[in-house]
């Protein structure tokens, strides 16, 4: 489990570093800052592209091997950042990089799941991703500060550093998954026109995008609103960080104790503390605390999302597990242009709270029929063994 969540670690670090490094990358390169962002986008770019390509393709591949090929291209991928000499350059090997993203995290999924015993699978999910939440809390500021003194390369340098433990560990520590079902990409694609695994992504993208509706203007509603120092906002960062650490181990744990529950009460949860995120941002303290309770309830939904993909894509495992990755950089996208739109608006920076507890609504909306259809599904499945066995029964 910590070999897989060291991968985590490794691509948490390089997908959220480079936020944090536009300034001196647009620097290096000449370029406007704005035309430096389209890194960031290539790396997402990759990440939705590479998870349902690779895992749709990949299915006959023992999950082992899978997870090193992908630990492999993200190495390779950051290696190849650390030597980009050209604007050009740089743009492919971050898109390198994100490719593998989504694939890794769903093999991995699949892989703890496999190695749970009994009632526990929700908690190890949640454990072999916990290294994207502990790269918010350590691996960023740390790749952050060498950036910043050293060089924004050196950065890529500790991430693909990172990449080659993790191969090492994986190599040695993770089992042989000859168990595990191989599957066709006929099979996996099946996931796309299940109504299950479309309402659950449809829940992650819109009840997680809140979050983000939040996290990304963090900076200009602390300094705006509470008159906080910028050169302090790394202690709201941090506070959001572990936050999403707590919320990633407990969500793991009662999603195993009920996941349907789990799902809907956080984000009936998130409505309420995204609302209070309004009032409370005015007072940097009271906002600052606010803020890593939001990144605990929102991390929260992580593992239980990935978990009911496991639950409900038949067969598609894999590439349902990936896509879960893909809505959630969608969600990224969405909160962002939601909180952004209500700011453009003239509406004040603590408004994107209400427009991210207005997502966290609409995904508890979408819950319900999901949750109604589900239902439905698994008595019609239960009574269909039922007359099964009853057939099977030698008559009396």
């Amino acid at each position: 489990m910590i070999a897989m969540a060291l991968g985590g670690f490794g691509i948490g670090t390089t997908e959220f570093v480079a936020m944090g490094l536009l300034n001196l990358i647009a620097e290096d390169f000449h370029i406007p800052e704005d035309t430096a962002g389209h890194i960031i986008s290539a790396y997402a770019l990759g990440v939705v592209v590479g998870a349902p390509v690779i895992t749709t393709l990949t299915g006959a591949i023992p999950r082992r091997r899978l997870a090193l090929i992908l630990m492999l291209a993200f190495t390779l991928g950051n290696g190849l950042s650390v030597f980009a000499h050209s604007y050009e350059m740089l743009l492919v090997s971050r898109f390198i990089a994100g490719v593998p993203h989504g694939a890794y995290f769903s093999v991995t999924a699949l892989i703890a799941a496999s190695l749970a015993p009994e009632g526990k699978r929700g908690k190890y999910v949640a454990l072999g991703g916990l290294g994207l939440s502990i790269a918010t809390v350590i691996g960023v500021p740390t790749a952050q500060w060498l950036g910043a003194e050293f060089g924004w390369n050196v950065a890529f340098m500790l991430v693909a550093m990172v990449g080659v433990i993790t191969l090492i560990a994986l190599w040695f520590t993770l089992p042989h998954m000859t168990l595990m079902p191989k599957t066709k990409p006929i099979t996996e694609l099946g996931a796309l026109i299940n109504s299950q695994v479309l309402f659950t992504l449809g829940i992650g993208t819109v009840g997680f995008g809140g979050m983000f509706a939040v996290y990304t203007y963090i900076s200009f509603t602390l300094t705006e609103n509470a008159g906080f120092s910028q050169d302090l906002i790394w202690i709201a960062l941090m506070a959001y960080g572990i936050g999403m650490v707590l919320g990633t181990y407990v969500g793991g744990i009662c999603a195993d104790r009920n996941l349907e529950y789990t799902i809907f009460g956080v984000l009936i949860t998130l409505i309420f503390v995204l609302s209070g995120f309004y009032f409370s941002s005015r007072v940097a303290w009271l906002g600052i605390a606010n803020f890593g309770v939001i990144g605990f309830m929102g991390s929260m939904l992580v593992p239980s999302l990935q978990t009911r993909l496991m639950d409900v894509a038949g067969e598609a495992q894999t590439l349902a597990a990936a896509l879960n990755h893909s809505a959630l950089n969608m969600a990224n996208a969405a909160g962002a242009a939601v909180g952004g739109a209500v700011i453009a608006a003239g509406w004040g920076y603590s408004t994107p709270a209400l427009a991210g507890a207005v997502m966290a609504l609409c995904g508890a909306v979408l819950w319900i029929p999901a949750y109604l259809l589900r239902r439905r599904q698994l008595s019609a499945a239960k009574a269909k063994r039922l007359a099964e066995v009853r057939v099977a029964s030698p008559t009396e």
